[in-house]
């Protein structure tokens, strides 16, 4: 309890900071980029024509039962793009600021918390796609829809968490960078982004694979979140309690591992 007190304490104090490295980075992203801030729209609608052609098209996916493929495609392309890019940056973003750590006195926390905070604000631009494309193919506008609110808010703490551990072990050993590539382009398969593993046809493999997605966060915040905007239902129980309890997990341990770990930090910077 003390451990989020203190914490608490240090962001309240060092507000400003966070607000003014976010707006740095968002200037940074779209620096001499003529269209700037709209690629935030763009890149998640052109990546969501391409996949459409792709998986419904040539690979037929529509076949599964998913309707409005497009919708259902983009909601899971922009949350796990959330997912990661927030934990990439944060990884990066402790020795990065070597030069700034050694001169000045800033909480060590602050820099991996401002990359997932970027990530957010992009991400909500992002949704501005969302919209377009929910508008595009007359996808009705459930009740529901501030329900989602929730797993992209735990998603979030839950992005702030794994990105504090993957800072922390980034400091030490700079090989975390490449291995977290290699294992986000296999989570991405495993997260249910562009088909419905409850829709596939019964089979032991097919069961197995089911039973395996379950274990994955990613899968969770993202069918919660079409649940709430695409499906208009209420959020289920075991999508509250999932979503929220890995949240606070990977809070607890993120903060736990870098607290334990941060006066150790300039030592290897």
């Amino acid at each position: 309890m003390d451990m989020f007190k203190a914490y608490c304490r240090d962001f309240w104090r060092y507000r400003y900071l966070l607000y003014n490295l976010v707006g740095r980075d968002f200037k940074l992203k779209y620096r001499r980029s003529i269209l700037g801030v709209v690629w935030s729209v763009l890149n998640p609608l052109l990546m969501n024509v391409v996949m459409v052609i792709v998986f419904s098209t040539i690979m037929d996916m529509r076949s599964g039962g998913i309707e409005n493929f497009s919708v259902y495609l983009i909601i899971g392309q922009l949350l796990f793009s959330f997912f990661s890019e927030a934990t990439t940056v944060a990884m990066s973003s402790v020795f990065s600021s070597a030069p700034l750590l050694r001169k000045v006195y800033i909480p060590k926390y602050i820099f991996p918390l401002e990359k997932v905070c970027f990530s957010l604000v992009n991400c909500l631009f992002s949704f501005i796609a969302l919209i377009i494309l929910m508008i595009a193919t007359k996808a009705p506008l459930h009740l529901t829809v501030p329900l989602a609110l929730y797993p992209l808010l735990t998603l979030f703490v839950f992005s702030l968490g794994i990105g504090l551990v993957l800072a922390t072990l980034a400091v030490f050993f700079r090989d975390v960078m490449h291995l977290w590539g290699v294992f986000m382009t296999a989570l991405m398969y495993f997260s249910a982004i562009f088909y419905d593993p409850m829709g596939l046809a019964s089979s032991p493999s097919v069961e197995f694979l089911q039973k395996f997605i379950s274990l994955n966060p990613i899968y969770w915040y993202i069918t919660a979140f079409r649940g709430a905007v695409l499906d208009g239902r209420l959020l289920t129980g075991t999508e509250v309690a999932v979503c929220g309890i890995c949240a606070l997990v990977a809070l607890v341990l993120g903060l736990s591992v870098f607290r334990k770990n941060q006066d150790k930090f300039i030592l290897h910077m």
